[in-house]
């Protein structure tokens, strides 16, 4: 993590109400992140203590104590993005990256937020789920005038409350936030024995129309977007869900795009436990193994991993697990196209048809793609090609893993006898009329008496 100043103590600072209390403060320093790795969480150094969320492929901002205010600064900026390897994005974001830094407080606290305007058009930022004074609320000419370009303004508020929240623009909102300008903002209880966890989770889901071989996302896009993304970036590159055996585990998930998401994950049934409006009291939840995601909205899943090894997690529509070049696919399923090849091979020898019997073949054959782009399907597990992309990920469940340790551990090996085989047997065979006698006699002890 680098970190530098960007402004000096003399910028234009405005905000309702703080501007008299900043204006001969000097601004805290801008942390700025140019990786694509999740970070190590940040524990707390002073107040109630907390156990810090983990940001997939992101990061916490750090703050420093002015007095009793915890200080931030974020900066609105154009960022270069990898989405994953071989392709980058040119977005809006703050602090270097997109999403943004995970804001972490705890409930109770004052929090001053300096905000620096590096876009070429003036921006806001709304606090969303929050509860605070309507002149902080970030709607551009609502709650204040936008904030214009190479200035800081100051948004400070008191966290009246717990739960798990995001920020985003409320100014040319369609295109920044198009253009990956979004980011969480925890808030823990006052009470570190309230909803304890071991491992707590957070991801944003957004997604960009960045057509193969170029960077820059069109922002007119109402519904056909092609790249499924959690924190701005897509599978295969991904980092997995480290989980150590026995851990109570949360996993928060806010949703910035234009349509809903049911995120589902294999192995484990949960509970809702949070939403953005709140905690759900235990009476309220109800066992799950998939969620939906509104459009704007948050929601907390808890569960004890009690089951090893790997699990998939992802959204269960299932052209949000494919990358880019995913659309105007024709189906040729059952067609041949063997005089098609030749002639096509002719001309360019290294052709490969594919498609005539799924798109499986995509993930196994390394087919030349545009520069800047990822395969459709893709990705490699021990037993092969995954062939899945964009919203999907892994829960590893191990024996063994450290507290703080967050690391990849490797692929699961199964033990004997729990891992689907071969069968080189003979199959058994049964008459048609033993099928039907089979599925339509009943049981002896349900038999409807005469």
């Amino acid at each position: 993590m680098n970190r530098r100043q960007l402004l000096t103590a003399g910028a234009g600072l405005m905000a309702t109400g703080a501007m008299a209390k900043t204006q001969n403060m000097g601004l805290p320093e801008a942390a700025v992140m140019d990786g694509a790795s999740t970070q190590a969480p940040l524990r707390p150094q002073s107040g109630p203590d907390y156990n810090p969320v983990v940001t997939l492929n992101g990061w916490t901002l750090p703050y420093r104590m002015n007095g009793n205010v915890k200080e931030f600064h974020l900066v609105a900026e154009p960022v270069e993005r990898e989405l994953a390897d071989g392709m980058t994005a040119y977005l809006w974001g703050y602090n270097g990256q997109s999403t943004g830094p995970t804001i972490e407080a705890v409930e109770g606290d004052r929090v001053r937020i300096f905000v620096t305007n590096k876009l070429p058009e003036h921006t806001t930022v709304h606090w969303h789920g929050l509860i605070l004074p309507s002149g902080m609320d970030g709607v551009g000419g609502l709650s204040h005038p936008g904030i214009p370009p190479g200035k800081t303004f100051v948004y400070e508020f008191d966290l009246v409350k717990s739960g798990t929240f995001m920020y985003h623009p409320h100014a040319d909102e369609m295109v920044q936030m198009a253009m990956g300008m979004m980011g969480m903002f925890i808030v823990h209880p006052k009470d570190p024995t309230f909803m304890p966890v071991d491992r707590d989770f957070c991801i944003m889901l957004n997604a960009f129309d960045i057509d193969p071989g170029t960077y820059i996302p069109r922002v007119m896009t109402m519904t056909e977007f092609n790249l499924w993304t959690w924190n701005s970036r897509v599978f295969p590159d991904i980092d997995p869900l480290v989980v150590g055996l026995g851990d109570r585990v949360r996993v928060r998930v806010g949703n910035l795009t234009m349509t809903n998401h049911p995120i589902h994950m294999h192995g484990y049934d949960f509970e809702v436990t949070c939403t953005d409006g709140g905690w759900v009291p235990p009476e309220a939840r109800w066992p799950e193994v998939s969620i939906d995601i509104p459009v704007g909205a948050m929601r907390a899943y808890e569960f004890d991993a009690v089951h090893p090894g790997d699990w998939a997690i992802h959204c269960h529509k299932s052209h949000h697990t494919m990358n880019a070049m995913g659309h105007d696919v024709p189906n040729f399923i059952g067609a041949d196209k063997r005089a098609l090849t030749g002639m096509i091979r002719k001309h360019q020898p290294e052709y490969m048809p594919m498609g005539t019997a799924g798109m499986a073949d995509m993930a196994v054959m390394s087919m030349e793609i545009p520069d800047n782009t990822v395969p459709m399907m893709t990705g490699w597990g021990p037993h092969g090609p995954i062939e899945m992309g964009g919203m999907f990920s892994v829960v590893k469940v191990r024996e063994g893993i450290e507290a703080n340790d967050y690391s990849d551990p490797g692929w699961y090996e199964n033990p004997p006898g729990t891992e689907a085989y071969e069968w080189t047997g003979e199959l058994p065979e049964f008459t048609s009329n033993e099928k039907a006698q089979t599925i339509l006699t009943p049981r002896p002890d349900t038999a409807r008496k005469s």
